[in-house]
């Protein structure tokens, strides 16, 4: 199976601090793999790494089975941040909004063919908002403007997706909306590296997860890595804080 991402040796500095040291991370083409810290752990880091804004003091980033700049030059790499990321006055539609995500097609002019038109009303239809292309962005809900970023990026047509909590502060209709796509993409294919606090619902996403606090503490089968004691160390927790006081 071929490698989307492959993460070598990482460390990362920012001034005297070290956000990433000596990170491994390889996930494998069609496969969504979780990446679980507590604020402050370098998920962030590794996602700027992943997408080549910021560089290393040591070790490499390959995406795809090139450098990360080419990767995303090509459009072949999306960062999907959280829907608060997204200044809710700024006097944009949504489907201006996803149209950001064909910019790397339309040359310098950014001028929009009737191709990158059709790929955004087919991407916000595959999210469940055909109806809203038209609407403020200010005027949607967290959940909606979650589902929006996601339909950037598909409208990107990239292979491998960063996704940055994206069920935080979701209502239920667009959480399940937006894992049903997710599952669909690894399904036809795309990568998916997705940061999240829920994990309850990343066994059904992700079959591998990795457990990051500046440097990584477990990885492998979800199931195997979210153990009592690995979120316990991840979190900094005592283990029957980490299980809500199960034995």
């Amino acid at each position: 199976m071929s490698v989307a991402l492959r993460i070598t040796g990482l460390t990362v500095h920012y001034g005297d601090v070290r956000a990433l040291e000596d990170v491994d991370l390889q996930v494998s083409t069609g496969e969504a793999c979780g990446l679980v810290g507590a604020n402050g752990s370098g998920k962030s880091t590794l996602f700027k790494a992943a997408v080549g804004l910021v560089r290393a003091a040591s070790g490499t980033v390959e995406v795809l089975g090139g450098t990360p700049d080419a990767a995303r030059r090509r459009g072949e790499i999306a960062y999907v941040p959280q829907a608060d990321d997204v200044d809710p006055s700024f006097p944009v539609d949504v489907a201006d909004v996803v149209l950001m995500g064909r910019y790397h097609r339309m040359g310098l002019r950014r001028h929009p063919r009737d191709a990158d038109r059709a790929a955004v009303g087919e991407a916000l239809a595959r999210v469940g908002l055909a109806d809203l292309g038209h609407r403020q962005i200010g005027r949607l809900s967290g959940g909606q403007r979650q589902r929006v970023l996601l339909a950037r990026a598909l409208a990107q047509e990239a292979r491998l997706l960063l996704l940055d909590e994206p069920f935080t502060g979701v209502d239920a209709a667009s959480e399940a909306a937006v894992t049903a796509v997710l599952r669909d993409l690894v399904a036809e294919g795309c990568s998916l590296v997705v940061s999240t606090h829920d994990l309850a619902m990343l066994p059904a996403l992700c079959e591998r997860s990795v457990l990051l606090q500046r440097r990584v503490l477990a990885a492998g089968p979800t199931a195997q890595v979210l153990t009592a004691e690995n979120l316990a160390r991840t979190f900094g927790l005592d283990q029957s804080r980490a299980t809500g006081g199960r034995p």
